[in-house]
């Protein structure tokens, strides 16, 4: 079994802010997957399913963003997933918007939920699929401009970043993290949206 968690901040305040990228990807692989995410426990929203062959629990921490490894690792106790086989969907600053990477075990890279969540489970090991929101030009900037909205022309691109994020995840259950990571570790040029 896998655990898949997108990682964001509940509300309708949040629902569209760049820190929500792991939640509105959630949502896509839920409804494209027709698996209902409804449940409510473990300070989470989550629903079972089969993707790809591949047995999952889907998960939408409610704790907060800086406090997702409290739901995590609840999740993995009771469903007796192994660090190695959760995959945590989280925005990055350090990519820029529309650019994904996926990503075996490392650091927090300065991400409060990645941190929270490698706290509570006393390991890194886990998968990270990181979908690029960009970053503002002053770092004091930082906190405002993940909690802000998309921005129009980000919302536009939007259903061709959740299109290409469902693909990776479900690259990663079909075929590994490796192969996955070969196919879609490419930078995506701005006019074209193709891999270069």
């Amino acid at each position: 079994m896998r655990l898949i968690v997108g990682l964001g901040n509940p509300g309708k305040r949040y629902s569209l802010s760049r820190h929500n990228m792991g939640f509105l990807v959630l949502d896509t692989l839920a409804q494209r997957e027709n698996i209902n995410i409804g449940s409510r426990k473990f300070d989470s929203c989550f629903g079972k399913g089969v993707i790809s062959g591949t047995p999952v629990v889907l998960a939408k921490p409610q704790t907060f963003m800086n406090l997702s490894g409290i739901a995590v690792g609840k999740l993995a106790r009771f469903f007796k997933v192994d660090v190695e086989d959760v995959i945590v969907v989280h925005d990055d600053l350090d990519l820029p918007y529309r650019e994904i990477r996926i990503k075996a075990g490392g650091g927090d890279g300065g991400h409060k939920g990645l941190s929270s969540v490698i706290d509570h489970f006393g390991g890194s090991e886990f998968v990270r699929v990181r979908l690029g929101i960009g970053k503002p030009a002053q770092k004091e900037m930082i906190e405002g401009y993940v909690l802000e909205r998309f921005s129009e022309e980000e919302v536009k691109e939007l259903p061709n970043v959740m299109a290409r994020a469902y693909d990776a995840l479900v690259e990663v259950l079909s075929s590994g993290t490796q192969a996955a990571m070969n196919k879609f570790n490419l930078r995506v040029t701005k006019k074209s949206s193709k891999e270069v």
